[in-house]
């Protein structure tokens, strides 16, 4: 191997994430040599192109599952095209959601539903970049007329949270990969006070899993790739419109009452508008 095609391959060896993202353009002006010559060093190490060399990086992350070393393997999926990494999402979503279409987790969701049903109050948990979805999903409970309460501290805040668990609640938990202090913690005090817990996750076989009331096992992507919310979302969108078909009384009163009360936000805007011209007069 030339001093050329050397030093190309030993900014590879140091340099494994950069050559997962860069192109062969960008990888040579990083080295300082031409992208010919980046090519060449590759097929000289026994690739027969640089995606075949990212593929390879990539799989040396097969044990790994930290957020960066999905995205990389991501990357090498898709290549340096925006669109295949577009097609990689639909591609990714539809799977996902054949899983809720079809087999065993159908009858799953039919369970989830019962619990919920019944519940006096849904306790919706999730932490971290999960916390915006069980928001999400506790304002659509209140628009169809659930009680609901948020879970979504971390550390020793979530104390004060679990301090208005009650009997009578439900505890829907968005909770994924290795079981952490903040699920175990919310999942014990649900146990301890008798309160059902339905949870959803990409990790059934975790300990969390294991002391649930129920399981919905909702992939998030493929595995050892990005993570993707959609499915979960989807899920979730699932258990509403569920929710809301059994309790139709509720949800259409429920309505009925967030359009009364927009009406009254409306009246009195145009009201202060109205006060504020005639100061302005005055």
């Amino acid at each position: 191997m030339s001093p050329s095609l050397k030093r190309v391959a030993e900014f590879i060896e140091a340099n494994r994430i950069e050559v997962l993202t860069l192109s062969a353009l960008d990888l040579g002006r990083a080295i300082g040599t031409s992208d010919a010559t980046v090519v060449r060093a590759v097929q000289a190490l026994g690739f027969d192109g640089l995606q075949d060399l990212r593929t390879e990086l990539a799989a040396s992350y097969s044990g790994r599952n930290a957020p960066a070393d999905n995205l990389t393997r991501t990357w090498a999926d898709v290549g340096e095209s925006a669109e295949a990494a577009m097609d990689e999402v639909v591609a990714s979503l539809a799977d996902a959601l054949a899983a809720l279409r079809e087999g065993p987790l159908r009858g799953v969701m039919l369970e989830a539903l019962k619990v919920l049903h019944v519940a006096e109050r849904i306790a919706v948990f999730g932490v971290g970049p999960t916390a915006h979805i069980a928001a999400y999903f506790a304002a659509r409970l209140r628009r169809k007329g659930r009680r609901q309460l948020v879970l979504d501290q971390m550390g020793a805040a979530l104390a004060d949270q679990l301090l208005d668990l009650e009997a009578g609640d439900a505890v829907l938990m968005l909770a994924y990969g290795k079981s952490y202090r903040e699920a175990e913690a919310t999942i014990f005090e649900a146990r301890r006070q008798q309160i059902p817990v339905v949870l959803v996750t990409d990790a059934p076989d975790e300990k969390t899993a294991r002391a649930a009331t129920v399981v919905l096992p909702v992939p998030r992507g493929r595995s050892g790739r990005v993570a993707l919310h959609g499915p979960t979302v989807a899920c979730l969108e699932m258990l509403l419109l569920g929710l809301a078909t059994t309790g139709r009384e509720t949800a259409i009163t429920a309505l009925g009452e967030l359009e009364r009360l927009r009406e009254t936000t409306r009246t009195a805007r145009r009201a202060t508008r109205t006060d504020f011209d005639a100061d302005e007069e005055e």
